[in-house]
């Protein structure tokens, strides 16, 4: 039985977290990338989802929404609005000319994309703009009118003591 305080070693071992924790990366990759994410890596064709991407600020009384919409034609463009909301959709499609085994690496995202953007308040339809040029959609909403306080004047009618 040992009495007395203990000792601490002198044979300090160096623990490597960082080092723990790649391993544990590279193993857990091997796991889970074959023969599922490896398969998928080699299929150019396999289409994804995609969201653009938005930019939305104000400029006196309107707000302004630009979205990058790379590759993307006029007509597969669909912007709509109801209430505070603009809705943005499409369909970007790949490109038919290039057979499937022509592909080497297919980075590009196609498919259709759908973006609801909520505006800080309701805007004016009927007078809606939409741009696009060089890849991006420019879309102009004018704030819609408010209904502005009005004070009344309230006047105070005293009784005749005659009547």
């Amino acid at each position: 039985m040992m009495t007395g305080k203990r000792r601490p070693s002198r044979d300090v071992s160096r623990w490597p977290p960082l080092e723990e924790l790649d391993e544990l990366e590279r193993r857990l990759e091997h796991i889970f990338r074959w023969p599922f994410l490896f398969a998928l890596r080699y299929f150019p064709v396999v289409e994804k989802h995609w969201t653009p991407t938005i930019d939305l600020f104000e400029k006196g009384d309107r707000f302004v929404v630009k979205a990058e919409l790379p590759g993307m034609k006029e007509e597969g463009i669909d912007v709509s609005v109801m209430g505070d909301i603009l809705t943005v959709k499409g369909e970007r499609e790949r490109e038919s000319d290039v057979k499937e085994e022509d592909y080497h690496r297919s980075e590009f995202t196609y498919g259709r994309f759908f973006r609801a953007i909520g505006l800080p308040t309701d805007v004016d339809a009927d007078k809606m703009e939409a741009s696009y040029e060089d890849g991006v959609l420019e879309v102009i909403l004018p704030k819609a009118t408010k209904i502005k306080l009005r004070k009344v004047a309230i006047s105070s009618k005293k009784k005749e003591a005659g009547n």
